[in-house]
């Protein structure tokens, strides 16, 4: 019998090569002959997958927020609290922080991707998808905890979803290089949360809104 080849696991293993290649030599190392090289593979069996280089790093970063996304998912599902609005933010915030060593390769990677794609479209408009996408989930949580009268009904949802993936984001670099600690960067975090689910703010935007209906 003819050995099955999974050919999206061939691709997806490749990718990860892409990651690994990156993580230690930086993106300008990864070429289809390093990749075959560290794969362990032909030139020939890479380019059967992907025709350039360009096309091997778009997938490799499509790779990258496959995973990520699929890992929130995880992650909310085994939490106490899985639909708590404020729950789910915290979740999604804290996985895009390297605060441990797998982490901190895929941040490091991650980088790297967003760097190349000032001279990239198709790598902009594929990161483009996955911020706004990570916006869209903040600030649905928003109107959530806005319906159940956990966040004031004053807060532009819009605004502090674009706030809060700003301050991640922001504290990435940070983190990576040691600026700032892990717990640091979560108290951060926390600050942040905890202006926005505040009981008293909170409950001004259930007292204003209830003046107005009156």
């Amino acid at each position: 019998m003819p050995k099955v080849v999974d050919h999206e696991q061939r691709r997806q293993k490749l990718a990860e090569t892409v990651w690994h290649i990156t993580a230690n030599r930086g993106l300008d190392a990864v070429t289809l002959r390093a990749v075959a090289s560290e794969s362990n593979v032909s030139m020939g069996t890479v380019q059967h997958y992907f025709g350039t280089k360009d096309q091997m790093i778009l997938f490799a970063c499509q790779y990258m927020i496959d995973l990520a996304n699929s890992g929130a998912s995880n992650s909310l599902t085994e939490s106490q609290e899985p639909d708590h609005p404020r729950t789910v933010i915290r979740t999604v915030m804290h996985q895009t922080l390297p605060l441990d060593e797998a982490q901190r390769i895929g941040s490091s990677v991650w980088l790297a991707f967003v760097a190349r794609s000032a001279v990239d479209a198709d790598l902009a408009t594929l990161i483009r998808d996955a911020w706004a996408g990570l916006h869209e989930l903040i600030a649905g949580q928003l109107h959530v905890a806005q319906a159940i009268h956990q966040v004031s009904s004053e807060f532009a949802t819009d605004r502090e979803a674009m706030t809060l993936v700003a301050v991640t984001d922001g504290l990435v670099s940070h983190l990576l290089v040691g600026h700032y600690s892990a717990d640091e960067a979560l108290a951060v975090v926390e600050d942040h949360l905890d202006r926005i689910f505040s009981p008293h703010s909170a409950r001004s935007g259930v007292l204003g809104s209830a003046a107005q209906e009156h």
